[in-house]
């Protein structure tokens, strides 16, 4: 038996449909955008947003896209962060590492890049993520953002 280990992969238009095929359970769809949606936005906010396909062996288990230097506020740059903008693991791939696995890629992304904190938010209830970041190491910082929690992640 061969073991893969999970990489990333930019989303070109040979792996676009897998891309597209990667749906989170039914009952996450509230709490996470389609992968169309954040390929679009991609697209609009090219010098930001930093979208990859989360690929085992010859499978696409997930989706992310990362933020780097946002102006929070959109105010001219008060506050400018990176993080992890999305995270979509398909339903059937829950469980396996996979998320963990694209929020440390993130982090190695943003240290690369010189930042020292990862950011994301995630939406409050029983079947949202704060229970999976929160176990990752992220801590609230006290801010909601359009009825999204703000957790960040020190890089040290």
């Amino acid at each position: 038996m061969t073991t893969t280990a999970p990489r990333l992969e930019e989303v070109t238009a040979e792996n676009l449909d897998a891309a597209l095929g990667v749906r989170v359970r039914p009952d996450q769809e509230h709490a996470v955008a389609p992968v169309v949606k954040s390929l679009a936005e991609a697209y609009v906010h090219p010098g930001t947003a930093w979208p990859r396909l989360i690929v085992d062996g010859d499978r696409a288990v997930g989706f992310l896209m990362a933020f780097f230097d946002l102006d929070w506020h959109d105010d001219g740059g008060s506050v400018v962060r990176s993080g992890l903008w999305r995270l979509n693991i398909a339903a059937g791939e829950q469980g396996k590492g996979y998320g963990r696995f694209a929020v440390e890629s993130v982090a190695a992304e943003i240290r690369r890049r010189g930042g020292r904190e990862l950011h994301v938010t995630w939406h409050p209830g029983p079947s949202g993520p704060e229970g999976f970041y929160l176990g990752l190491g992220f801590r609230r910082n006290g801010e909601v953002v359009g009825g999204e929690t703000v957790g960040v992640l020190e890089l040290g």
